[in-house]
């Protein structure tokens, strides 16, 4: 078990890396659309079968001609392989502006309409989060991980508001997806690769609209993350539920 271990990592790294490489190059000659969807998707998958993860995922159905804002908790860098083929539309992420640099890889998410923002400057995010509204979302999706970096615990850090602003002022109703298992297939700051089960829920949309303060909106997304997620990984501050995540979702595995 150990050696497949270490030969998944010796092995596994060198080939996601050059996954990276190609899937940029051709996201980036192809720009924004299905192809590049179907391109990231396939890239996401072949991360995973690297890694030995076994995702298995549930979504409510959603309206396929409207977009919506996801917001997920982050321990780990397989969150994004496990959640993009298991979204219920297709996603752009608002990532950090240091991925932006990476050679490739930030030219080809640019090109594909990912955004970038600095989170020392929330004028200057909030302004590109904006612009991306400006263009429309055409049905894709808005992706936010809430909590602004990964955790380096297993539990929920507090979230950060530009989700739950974007949400109200676009009026886009909010998925809160609850990610659970990535971290222990591979935790922050560490290339060792551990095969496991991932586990991704796309709970039910919330009406950003029914909101006008952006913290009751937080509060309630956070609650209903935090329901679906197993207790080593729900905040510190959170009471035990007396609620369950609403029914209604579909289970498929990748």
């Amino acid at each position: 078990m150990i050696v497949v271990r270490v030969l998944r990592t010796v092995l596994g790294i060198p080939l996601i890396v050059i996954g990276v490489i190609v899937a940029a190059t051709l996201i980036g000659i192809a720009g924004d659309g299905p192809f590049a969807d179907r391109v990231l998707r396939a890239w996401c998958r072949f991360v995973l079968a690297c890694a030995g993860a076994r995702v298995i995922a549930q979504a409510p159905a959603l309206d396929p001609g409207k977009s919506y804002v996801f917001v997920s908790n982050h321990t780990s860098n397989m969150d994004v392989p496990a959640i993009v083929p298991s979204a219920p539309s297709s996603v752009r992420f608002v990532a950090k502006n240091q991925l932006r640099k990476i050679p490739l890889f930030g030219w080809g998410a640019e090109r594909m309409g990912h955004v970038f923002i600095d989170r020392r400057d929330p004028h200057g995010a909030a302004k590109a989060i904006s612009a991306r509204l400006e263009k429309g979302l055409g049905g894709v999706g808005l992706f936010f991980f809430a909590e602004g970096t990964r955790s380096t615990t297993d539990e929920m850090l507090p979230f950060k508001k530009g989700a739950a602003v974007m949400g109200i002022k676009a009026g886009v109703p909010i998925v809160p997806v609850a990610c659970s298992g990535a971290h222990k297939v591979m935790r922050k700051r560490s290339l060792r690769i551990y095969p496991g089960e991932i586990l991704v829920e796309f709970l039910s949309p919330i009406d950003a609209s029914a909101f006008e303060n952006r913290d009751d909106l937080n509060h309630c997304v956070r609650r209903a993350m935090a329901v679906a997620l197993p207790p080593d990984q729900r905040p510190i501050d959170f009471a035990t539920a007396d609620s369950s995540p609403e029914e209604g979702r579909s289970a498929n595995v990748s």
